[in-house]
């Protein structure tokens, strides 16, 4: 006790003072963030604005926005949905396979996405194991927008799934307990005391599989199949902007997507803050 009280030293601190360890985050998000982040809005300012407009506004271009951040939401959204409900059956429920199946939840982080896409690819394509069910049915997901937030939803789900999972395990059943005496039925308990306290957790999930999803290659590109104006994505336009040794076209473009994301992000992470306040008031 004595040693480790004389460790910490007068300041009653165990790392270094404050001054050290901003300095150290400061120059470590700096390198690692934002000189590559600086570097392609420099690249991007040696272009004229009219080829800057020309180079982000193409129809191409345009559709693959459209494409990118609109399946990068709707995944986002059905994994906001079914990963909390994936979530709530990890916590509240023991059954046989259990860890299993815990761990299957993370298989998308450690999976490639390369071999992702191609396994997604395999399964709905025409004639894949669901691809020639859902074709008898007039549905068809490879190389079509759906196939793309069909790959999105799996990369993403992981992050709905852990951000959530927490919260249920720390929260508090005696307030379910409660208002199941005062005579709340399952679905007013349900929306009106265990609700407010996942919607922060549940816009972070939100949050990060949008983000996952926005920039996301290689598990899209082969299920996407590619088409001009379908299904091409935005940084599919970089990469081939790239092997053309377009590097002002491909920076210029990952400017407009980094802008949108961070603009994005921004007003979801305001809105959870907004919805962390509400449920503190209560």
């Amino acid at each position: 006790m004595t040693l480790f009280s004389s460790a910490r030293g007068k300041s009653g601190r165990v790392l270094p003072g404050f001054g050290l360890s901003l300095g150290f985050t400061l120059f470590y998000l700096a390198l690692i963030v934002l000189i590559p982040l600086s570097a392609v809005f420099l690249k991007t300012f040696t272009m004229s604005w009219d080829a800057f407009w020309n180079a982000v506004t193409s129809e191409r271009v345009v559709a693959s926005y459209r494409l990118s951040f609109g399946a990068a939401a709707l995944a986002a959204f059905i994994n906001v949905i079914f990963g909390g409900i994936v979530a709530w059956v990890l916590v509240r429920y023991r059954f046989l396979g259990k860890r299993f199946v815990d761990a299957l939840v993370d298989l998308p982080f450690a999976l490639p996405t390369a071999v992702a896409g191609i396994t997604l690819t395999a399964l709905y394509s025409a004639n894949g194991w669901i691809g020639q069910y859902l074709a008898k049915l007039g549905l068809k997901v490879a190389f079509t927008p759906l196939g793309v937030v069909v790959a999105l939803t799996f990369i993403g789900l992981p992050f709905v799934v852990r951000t959530v999972q927490p919260v249920l395990e720390e929260s508090e059943r005696e307030l379910e307990e409660a208002a199941a005496s005062l005579g709340a039925k399952p679905l007013q308990t349900f929306v009106r005391v265990i609700l407010p306290s996942l919607v922060p957790s549940l816009l972070t999930g939100f949050a990060l599989a949008f983000a996952r999803a926005t920039g996301e290659y290689g598990s899209v590109i082969f299920i996407a199949g590619n088409i001009p104006l379908v299904s091409e994505i935005t940084p599919l336009f970089i990469v081939t902007k790239l092997e053309q040794y377009d590097y002002t076209g491909a920076t210029a473009i990952a400017v407009v997507m980094l802008v949108a994301s961070f603009i994005l992000l921004l007003a979801i992470n305001l809105l959870q803050a907004w919805a962390r306040r509400k449920a503190g008031a209560k």
